[in-house]
């Protein structure tokens, strides 16, 4: 019988013989040595995703309408007139003080209020009252300069057509339902449209609102809510549509301080600032909102914007140019 000792003795011998072998097999430790080290890559840079402050522009943004109001300033508004005393013991009963003369040569044409005017019946019997100004003597109807004037049909037809219309009946559903024609309701949306244009300007005037809201619609959206018309062939028309309804509307008390219709460019976006700015308060600066349109910031900073020279970083060189930066309570 073989002794334990003599497998155990066998075993080392055998640790021992392979461990020779590896080392006459291993690499050479002074090769090792001469093989260059390859140097660490270095590690990437991260893209900072933190919003970056605003460098400001080299010029000051060119706006066609700024430009047209400063080569032709506003005249100078005339004196109004003095106030005409009357002469008749009995006061008068009707109230003139919201018209005005409309005659051209007369001194008190466009001003309101200043008593030259006395009511004179109805001519013929009609809904309308006649107005005589005592200053040059001349008549006129007191709807005059409304969309009523030299209308044959009455005032209450024509209110309740264009409220039809405003409820988007078209225009073809009104004209069948009052029977008037087409092409005549399509008149009186056009007088309509004009008297609205100058009561806004005249109107809305040194408004004071904290927020302003600007956005561009487009009539496709309603398509594609309705589902006639799939999601990407309404981005296919965004992207070619030439019409757009651009909006500035305060969006806490709903109300709109100016409406247009054009493109998306630069241009337009310049055009519905200048409108809004125009009826706001000349100390008031809102918060301005509006969408992913990168030609607003240019826009922005036309009315809402200031030259800064930035501060010298270094002893030496030249000074930095002065940049068009906004407005420090601009939001």
């Amino acid at each position: 019988m073989v002794s334990p000792l003599f497998f155990y003795e066998l075993g080392r011998i055998a640790l021992v013989w392979l461990f020779l072998l590896l080392c006459w097999r291993g690499p050479n430790a002074a090769a090792v040595r001469r093989q260059p080290i390859a140097p660490p890559k270095p590690p990437q840079r991260k893209r900072s995703t933190a919003p970056k402050a605003f460098a400001g522009l080299t010029t000051q943004p060119h706006c066609a309408l700024c430009e047209r109001e400063t080569t032709h300033p506003p005249p100078v508004p005339p004196v109004p007139p003095e106030p005409m005393v009357p002469t008749n013991r009995r006061s008068r009963t009707v109230d003139t003080s919201q018209h005005f003369c409309p005659h051209t040569g007369c001194r008190y044409r466009g001003w309101r209020g200043r008593g030259n005017l006395r009511a004179n019946g109805h001519p013929n019997g009609g809904p309308w009252r006649q107005f005589q100004c005592t200053a040059c003597e001349g008549y006129f109807p007191e709807h005059h300069g409304t969309i009523f004037h030299g209308k044959q049909g009455a005032a209450e037809r024509i209110v309740r057509v264009l409220a039809c219309w405003a409820e988007g009946w078209g225009i073809r559903a009104p004209a069948r339902v009052f029977a008037v024609a087409p092409n005549t309701v399509l008149h009186w949306l056009a007088e309509a449209a004009e008297q609205l244009t100058a009561f806004s300007a005249s109107f809305l005037c040194n408004v004071h609102v904290r927020q302003l809201q600007l956005d561009e619609l487009y009539a496709v959206l309603r398509e594609m809510k309705s589902g006639a018309i799939s999601e990407d062939e309404a981005l296919q028309r965004l992207e070619r549509s030439p019409c757009w309804v651009w909006t500035a509307m305060d969006p806490q008390s709903k109300l709109l301080l100016g409406i247009d219709v054009g493109t998306r460019t630069l241009e337009m976006a310049q055009r519905m600032v200048h409108q809004g700015v125009q009826r706001l308060a000349p100390d008031g600066v809102p918060l301005l909102l509006t969408d992913g349109l990168k030609e607003y910031g240019t826009a922005f900073l036309t009315p809402f914007g200031q030259w800064i020279r930035p501060a010298q970083r270094r002893d030496k060189g030249p000074r930095p140019k002065p940049r068009w930066m906004p407005l420090p309570e601009l939001l």
